[in-house]
């Protein structure tokens, strides 16, 4: 039997971040015409592996092999040139070009754009892809532009394609549609890797599964032959359950109460359109929605963080029935009314820790003004950083590590259990396991699962519609900052959601999109991604 020759080899990489071993001697090889899935928990040094493949990191020791030859990719225009392409999660394009004048941005050659949009052309007609080269990107959905990232690397000749979490932002429909594309390429003998924690997208698209574990290789199966429970036990080196537990709500009585919500922007774009709903104690009101149809503008109101407009109320409920408006008072003034409410913005480092702070300092923005005199009492955070870190398995050099030297999902952590360990009444989430790896996300999740026993509101924003099926009571579809419906999370159908997901106050998917888009250009523009 004829023996292949690997379109990537890795042979004992090892790369170092001062005392943090990244990478230990990691050995992997992917082939043409596979879809290998790379997976790993947080810290377990995927990325760092795909930026050495993709010239942003050099590798301190050890031999990358392409084609089975020996290079050296000092560079991303190395990496471009030896046929690899990566697609970050974050998309690197320029809002008021045209896809076609995002293609070709950078390259040296002359250009000539006749030419350049045939080739487009051809590679949409090979792969699949539905793509307009001379739409702006500013009116474009998320998956289009991610559309535009893949084709972008195709067209300078990706033979070997690296997709970083690429369906994290998108519809059942659109995964679908993208996982078709991921096949033609694989039909047409290219070489990607996927990295995702997403199981059951592991097993729906790879061929091969390749595990990392702290920096070291740990091994391959083929995904036909494997279970997600075997790949999680081989991710985290020992036995992990994979049940999200959903309780029966227990007395259930209405906690916060949103009546005819509006929100505009400061360019005057409605971000949220007159939303009415109940957030109950004792239950998981799940939020879904494509990027930027309003779900972090909802949150930040209910936390007193977001101007609305006129007629628009948010009501907490006390338990005997007291009503306290929210509306009009900033979060300094809904804490002093007695008002328990916890936060965990989408921004982790922008709005919810400080970077340049350590643990303990980050856990003190919460209890600072508890202290009985005029100096901070530093003993009650650190106990509760200590706590953290034990509970959530948070990686750290020590409590006193500046927060942004920490991995996303450590950083993710440290957020969402300081939140938590302020036994608040009402828990507002905004993608509380973003970048977590699948040990992580089930910590969170069983967190959450804790509060509602307590009998804690909780509100949660998501992204995995299985994940929100799963572990919500209610789920509340929001599309272009109208909600599309609110149904039971019990025999939820992820099909039916997605389709609300693109249905904007009953419009038919392809006016949503419309709708949508509009309100892109209305904002200049601006990435929802």
């Amino acid at each position: 039997m004829e023996k292949r020759t690997a379109a990537v080899s890795v042979r004992n990489v090892t790369k170092r971040f001062g005392p943090v071993l990244a990478n230990d001697k990691v050995c992997l090889d992917v082939y043409r015409g596979e879809i290998l899935a790379l997976l790993g928990e947080n810290g377990s040094g995927k990325t760092t592996l795909m930026n050495m493949l993709s010239g942003i990191y050099f590798p301190d020791e050890g031999e990358i092999f392409i084609n089975g030859k020996p290079v050296s990719i000092t560079s991303p225009k190395e990496s471009f040139r030896l046929g690899i392409g990566m697609i970050h999660q974050h998309f690197k394009l320029v809002d008021v070009f045209t896809a076609a004048e995002n293609i070709v941005l950078g390259l040296e050659e002359k250009l000539d754009m006749k030419t350049a949009i045939k080739k487009i052309q051809k590679i949409c007609d090979d792969y699949g892809f539905d793509v307009d080269p001379k739409q702006k990107i500013y009116n474009m959905s998320v998956s289009q532009k991610q559309t535009i990232e893949i084709i972008k690397v195709l067209y300078r000749g990706a033979d070997i394609l690296i997709l970083d979490e690429p369906t994290a932002v998108l519809t059942p429909q659109e995964t679908d549609k993208l996982f078709a594309i991921l096949s033609n390429m694989r039909n047409a003998g290219k070489a990607i890797i996927i990295i995702t924690h997403k199981m059951h997208e592991v097993q729906a698209i790879s061929d091969r599964v390749a595990v990392l574990r702290k920096g070291q290789y740990i091994g391959e199966v083929k995904t036909a032959t494997t279970t997600a429970q075997e790949l999680t036990d081989m991710m985290v080196g020992h036995s992990v359950s994979l049940n999200i537990e959903r309780s029966e709500p227990v007395n259930p009585r209405p906690r916060i109460e949103v009546k005819n919500l509006t929100v505009k922007d400061e360019e005057g774009t409605v971000k949220l359109d007159n939303i009415s709903f109940t957030a109950n104690t004792g239950e998981i009101l799940g939020i879904a929605g494509i990027a930027g149809s309003g779900q972090k503008e909802l949150l930040e109101a209910i936390a007193g963080l977001q101007v609305v407009e006129p007629g628009s109320s948010i009501a907490y409920i006390e338990d005997d029935g007291t009503r306290d408006e929210l509306i009009g008072k900033d979060p300094l003034a809904i804490q002093d009314m007695g008002v328990s409410l916890s936060f965990v913005p989408e921004d982790r480092l922008g709005m919810g820790l400080v970077g340049n702070m350590d643990l303990s300092d980050n856990m003190m923005l919460r209890t600072f003004r508890r202290g009985k005199s005029f100096f901070t009492d530093r003993k009650r955070p650190r106990k509760i950083a200590e706590d953290v870190v034990k509970d959530l398995e948070v990686s750290t050099p020590s409590l006193n590590t500046p927060v942004r030297r920490l991995s996303g999902g450590n950083v993710q952590k440290v957020l969402v259990g300081r939140e938590i360990t302020s036994a608040p009444k009402v828990l507002l989430t905004a993608y509380a396991v973003r970048g977590l790896d699948i040990n992580s996300s089930y910590t969170i999740y069983n967190l959450i699962n804790d509060q509602k026993k307590q009998g804690v509101a909780v509100v949660y924003v998501g992204e995995d519609l299985d994940v929100l099926i799963e572990l919500c009571d209610w789920i509340l579809v929001l599309c272009g900052g109208k909600v599309s419906g609110i149904i039971s999370g019990r025999g939820a159908d992820k099909q039916e959601i997605g389709l609300m997901m693109t249905r904007v106050g009953g419009l038919a998917p392809e006016q949503a999109m419309d709708v949508l888009r509009n309100q892109q250009i209305q904002e200049g523009g601006q990435d929802h991604e």
